[in-house]
């Protein structure tokens, strides 16, 4: 098979990252606001509670199979055969989650109330068995991947409008929420017969993917911890309201990770080709040219709506959502450290075979998580729950630098951090802040709270809008004029895909 330009990858992906941003922007406001943080909240625990299953279901498969796809991917039989081992380990695997499943949907108080939901939301993880998305994403099938997500994207925006007519709806919500997440996996199984063979693989081997299944299920383990236990923890500690305040924080941060570590996501099936090949000139490129993408995308987005939390809310969730503001602003800094340690872990120490390096790190961040959270939040719920993720997420990126230190040959990353002009990305978001600040202030002199809900979230997107533009536009010419490497290559790899259009 020939392999597929990095850039053109980039491109496709960024166009399904951006779908994933305008989607939610425009049908989440909706949502929000018919359904409330009672509705949302529900929703959200039921996802949190399920992924735990379809952790179990899944053991590593999603991470490992890339990789394992990656380096094969010019041999159909082998990379057949490896997809069918896979898929087999993941059906049998799902059939015991359910075996576990149905008892707790009728044992669990919390949960046997809402079994409707939950056996909704649970649809996860069938579909996530036969979804063999680690195979498109291992052979860089990037324009594949991006048409059938975005149709289905677009089957989930309109049935949320046409659905979606009361508080009590909050179930046919969770459905689609499924629904856009992981309908596609059925797709993904039809069109797997152009990519792969489905007879003549030969006798399968399930064992020789386990040792190496059970150490990313093991990553896969502490990350779920980390990233889900705060949801799930919050929503038995407290109440479905407060976890709708928390979900309504981190939705604006779960949308920028998507487009922060869209870079990554298309580079880890090429890293683990170019260490396997042993071309290291290559994998240090282009780890290095990830980092840079990350700090100055992610570093702007981070300052930009922590200071304009309260207009993203206003916007997003509406004034019921309101006490959700300070946990929003202590959750953004993450963006900044998920976008580092997502190149750290998955696209350096996987490659590398360090796989250890990232449980290692990921255990500290499950242990840090739940200290905290136990802690904080039975005085400040949803923000406690946030500081909780945010000092998580930051114990994960210092013992993963450690770690990498102790790589003593050939480590990749030690001047790649190094090449990162800092100084530049300072300079640029504190000369953009005063240049769209105004905007805060007469947004605060327009009196919203006297205003319809509907004239409140129009007058709330167009100000953030206006922010948007003025602050990153600033941004944006100041890394020019500066000479940034990286911001010259994202605005000509732009500018170049616009000229190809019109010709």
């Amino acid at each position: 098979m020939g392999t597929p330009s990095i850039k053109k990858n980039f491109i496709l992906n960024a166009i399904l990252t951006i779908s994933s941003i305008i989607f939610p922007i425009i049908s989440y406001p909706y949502a929000a606001r018919i359904l409330g943080p009672d509705g949302t909240g529900r929703v959200d625990f039921a996802v949190s509670v399920v992924g735990y299953f379809a952790l179990f279901s899944q053991l590593g498969i999603p991470s490992y199979g890339i990789r394992a796809c990656a380096k094969i991917r010019d041999n159909k039989r082998e990379l057949s055969k490896t997809v069918w081992e896979l898929m087999t380990i993941n059906l049998i695997m799902t059939v015991i989650a359910y075996i576990v499943f149905v008892p707790v949907l009728f044992l669990v108080p919390r949960i046997s109330s809402e079994k409707t939901l939950f056996v909704i939301v649970s649809s996860t993880l069938l579909l996530n068995a036969i979804g063999i998305d680690y195979l498109y994403r291992g052979l860089e099938q990037y324009t594949y991947i991006t048409i059938r997500s975005i149709i289905f994207k677009i089957i989930s925006f309109a049935s949320i409008f046409v659905l979606i007519k009361s508080d009590s709806d909050y179930a046919i919500y969770g459905g689609i929420t499924i629904f856009a997440a992981s309908a596609s996996n059925i797709m993904n199984f039809i069109h797997a017969r152009k990519l792969i063979m489905f007879k003549g693989v030969g006798k399968l081997d399930l064992k020789r993917h386990l040792k190496p299944v059970m150490m990313f299920f093991a990553m896969s383990c502490a990350t779920t911890i980390y990233l889900n236990l705060d949801t799930s923890m919050l929503g038995f500690m407290t109440t479905e309201t407060d976890v709708g305040y928390y979900g309504a924080a981190v939705k604006i941060k779960k949308i920028m990770v998507s487009l922060v570590t869209s870079l990554g996501a298309v580079l880890l099936p090429r890293a683990s080709y170019y260490v396997e090949q042993g071309k290291m000139n290559e994998f240090r490129r282009i780890t290095e040219k990830a980092l840079k993408f990350v700090f100055v995308i992610s570093a702007p987005l981070m300052v930009f709506f922590m200071i304009y939390s309260t207009e993203g809310i206003l916007f997003l969730s509406g004034q019921e959502y309101m006490p959700a503001i300070p946990a929003m602003i202590v959750i953004m800094p993450t963006l900044l450290l998920i976008g580092v340690t997502n190149i750290l872990g998955i696209q350096v120490l996987v490659p590398l075979g360090k796989e250890k390096y990232v449980l290692y790190s990921e255990i500290a961040g499950a242990v840090v998580d739940i200290v905290l959270n136990a802690l904080f939040i039975p005085s400040l719920k949803a923000t406690g729950t946030a500081l909780g993720t945010l000092v998580a997420e930051f114990a994960v990126l210092v013992v993963q630098c450690y770690l990498l230190r102790r790589i003593k040959s050939d480590n990749p990353i030690v001047d790649s951090f190094k090449h990162i002009k800092y100084w530049k990305i300072i300079i640029g978001i504190v000369v953009a802040v005063p240049f769209s600040i105004w905007v805060k202030l007469l947004h605060i002199d327009l009196g919203i709270g006297s205003k319809p809900s509907t004239v409140i979230m129009i007058n709330n997107f167009v100000m953030i809008a206006i922010e948007g533009v003025c602050f990153f536009a600033v941004y944006g010419v100041m890394m020019l004029l500066m000479k940034d490497e990286m911001m010259i290559e994202i605005v000509n790899t732009f500018i170049s895909k616009l000229r190809r259009k019109k010709i």
